[in-house]
């Protein structure tokens, strides 16, 4: 696998970033999006920026903002620089678009609310509302991130409906039935 350098070429197109835990994905994504938008590669409007999970979607949304400040305070005086950081370092190695950078940092900072940074689950879920009538679905339905909650309230209630108005012993029980439906759901060559 090949190393990345913060402030190397910025990757163009698509990019994945995939690394382990603890590694500093979310600080990496920070950084690229800082210089795509202070480069001005990019505005921070025409970046899709996607993560799981609902409390890594708020914490990349942190970070993203968090290091666009710092780098934007850094441009508006850089005696106050963190040059420890080296994407700072880097966007203050050029002096001769120093303004135009902060400027950019500056608009996307003010627009900052209208960034797309989000889990999958959340994007798919605003493509559909944006598609309108011509997405063709039930403005109703919402997008989830576990099924287990739907597992759970579906086996309740084909389980009242099957055994509750009947005198008989159901031949397992309600925690069995459970087990069952969770283990096919999670694997739909069980069944």
């Amino acid at each position: 696998m090949e190393s990345f350098d913060l402030t190397g070429p910025l990757p163009a197109g698509t990019t994945l970033l995939e690394a382990s835990a603890g590694t500093g994905k979310t600080f990496t994504v920070g950084a690229l999006v800082t210089r795509y938008v202070a480069e001005g590669v990019a505005r921070l409007d025409e970046m899709l920026v996607i993560t799981f999970g609902r409390a890594a979607s708020q914490e990349l949304r942190e970070r993203v903002r968090s290091q666009l400040v710092q780098a934007e305070r850094a441009l508006a005086d850089p005696t106050t620089a963190d040059l420890d950081n080296t994407v700072i370092a880097h966007l203050l190695a050029d002096e001769s678009d120093r303004d135009e950078k902060h400027r950019r940092l500056r608009d996307a900072l003010a627009t900052f609310d209208a960034a797309t940074i989000a889990t999958t689950h959340q994007f798919c879920q605003l493509v559909l509302r944006s598609l309108g009538v011509a997405g063709d679905t039930d403005a109703g339905a919402a997008l989830v991130e576990s099924l287990d909650e739907l597992v759970v309230e579906t086996v309740d209630d084909l389980y009242l409906q099957r055994f509750g108005a009947t005198r008989e012993r159901p031949p397992f029980g309600r925690d069995a039935a459970l087990a069952l439906a969770r283990t096919a759901v999670g694997d739909p060559q069980a069944v």
